[in-house]
């Protein structure tokens, strides 16, 4: 497993997403009330952003069909996706957020 640097704590305020790119593939990285998610940027519906969705609490709304994805799992928690996403751990030391991959 790698750890990859991603961003840094100022460029991910609470409340805020972003995607990044980690060895070709793009991640969706979350900062919920000061804890950080990564899962896969790709809605396995139709691949819509999901750095673009909406979260509630810990999860995460595709913006352009709705489905609903848990953060902490990346299990689908709403149709029409009927496919997981992949989760990464998230690593915080000092101001660098970092995604360990496989």
């Amino acid at each position: 497993m790698g750890e990859t640097k991603v961003a840094t704590i100022q460029d991910l305020q609470p409340g805020a997403s972003l995607c990044v790119e980690v060895d070709g593939k793009k991640i969706a990285l979350f900062n919920v009330d000061g804890k950080y998610y990564a899962i896969d940027d790709t809605c396995t519906h139709v691949g819509g952003s999901l750095s673009e969705g909406e979260v509630s609490s810990t999860s995460v709304t595709c913006p352009w069909h709705g489905a609903q994805f848990d953060l902490e799992t990346g299990n689908v928690l709403r149709a029409p996706a009927q496919q997981e996403v992949n989760c990464y751990k998230v690593l915080v030391e000092g101001d660098d957020i970092k995604i360990e991959t496989p």
